[in-house]
């Protein structure tokens, strides 16, 4: 029997397997669809559908470069356990996934999915992922990527424990030089650490602030003593608990953690590393990502697995 396309797409629908192993299976049985499901199932790549529904929260953050440092990307590829994420295999995959990544015109990571994957047999993204979780044997997914390019200057990258946290700094600059880089290196480092939310207080949006204001209010008034203050000093408590934490939450306005006085910004940091290199620099943005960060995690009872198997 004549192996088609159509067969092939619907072997893989209700499998998981990647389009070649479902071709090969279906040869080998005649186009039979029950046994080649049975082919599948004893070769042990028909197992991707069975493990969707596992919650895969751990895996690692990569980063790749281009070899000019004018272009990287960031990708977060989540699998079940922490094991997995250490194995070479597993790293080795994700590597491939940041090659992808550094080049794709891909807007979302839907988009991302159903591009060509180029390293082996499967034919998308998609498919080689479930060919993956066949092989590996856990739940996996490629949750995200981001994209960070600066014709004028570089991006700097800084990994933090192998793999927890991934991050990218877009520096533009006119002049490149080890002073330069290690001034990029120290403030991504600094955003692994200190988690800021924007580049500067231009990019917190009006609602934002509105919204805190409203907070910072209600808690006043549900204060007995700072509620009864003049309205004049409740907004001035209000504007100041703003203010305080805008330095909090954007990275030029922290406290550089490196800081020798303990009181310098990251802004006049940047600054001051400029000034010592007579260049122009100007810290565009960052990307920074946490494995696993929003996402639910596996509460594991040992003591309960352990008299599920007894029973």
């Amino acid at each position: 029997m004549a192996v088609t396309a159509k067969l092939v797409k619907e072997l893989r629908e209700m499998t998981g397997a990647g389009m070649m192993d479902c071709k090969k299976a279906l040869t080998a049985t005649d186009g039979d669809m029950d046994k080649a499901v049975e082919f599948l199932r004893e070769k042990g790549l028909a197992t991707a559908q069975k493990k969707a529904g596992r919650i895969a929260a751990e895996g690692i953050v990569m980063l790749k470069v281009s070899e000019d440092g004018k272009k990287a990307v960031a990708v977060e590829v989540n699998a079940e356990t922490d094991f997995v994420a250490k194995n070479e295999k597993f790293q080795g995959y994700v590597a491939q996934v940041a090659e992808l990544a550094l080049n794709t015109k891909a807007a979302d990571i839907d988009a991302f999915m159903e591009e060509e994957w180029t390293f082996s047999e499967s034919a998308t993204v998609k498919e080689e992922l479930a060919h993956q979780i066949a092989t590996i044997g856990e739940n996996m997914n490629i949750r995200r990527f981001a994209q960070v390019t600066e014709e004028n200057g570089f991006v700097a990258s800084y990994t933090h424990m192998g793999g927890k946290i991934g991050v990218l700094v877009d520096v533009e600059t006119d002049v490149v030089n080890d002073a330069v880089k290690e001034m990029a290196k120290n403030v991504a480092m600094q955003v692994a650490a200190l988690k800021p939310l924007y580049t500067n207080d231009s990019e917190v949006s009006a609602e934002y602030i509105a919204h805190e204001k409203e907070i910072l209010l209600a808690q006043i008034m549900n204060d007995p003593k700072e509620s009864q203050k003049p309205e004049k000093v409740i907004q001035g408590m209000i504007a100041g608990r703003i203010n305080k934490e805008l330095k909090e939450i954007c990275l030029l306005d922290q406290v550089y953690v490196k800081a020798e006085d303990g009181k310098q910004s990251v802004g006049k940091y940047v600054q001051e590393v400029a000034k010592a290199n007579n260049a122009n620099i100007t810290i565009k943005g960052f990307v920074r990502f946490e494995t696993g960060e929003g996402l639910e995690k596996k509460e594991e009872n040992f003591a309960e697995e352990v008299a599920k198997q007894m029973k």
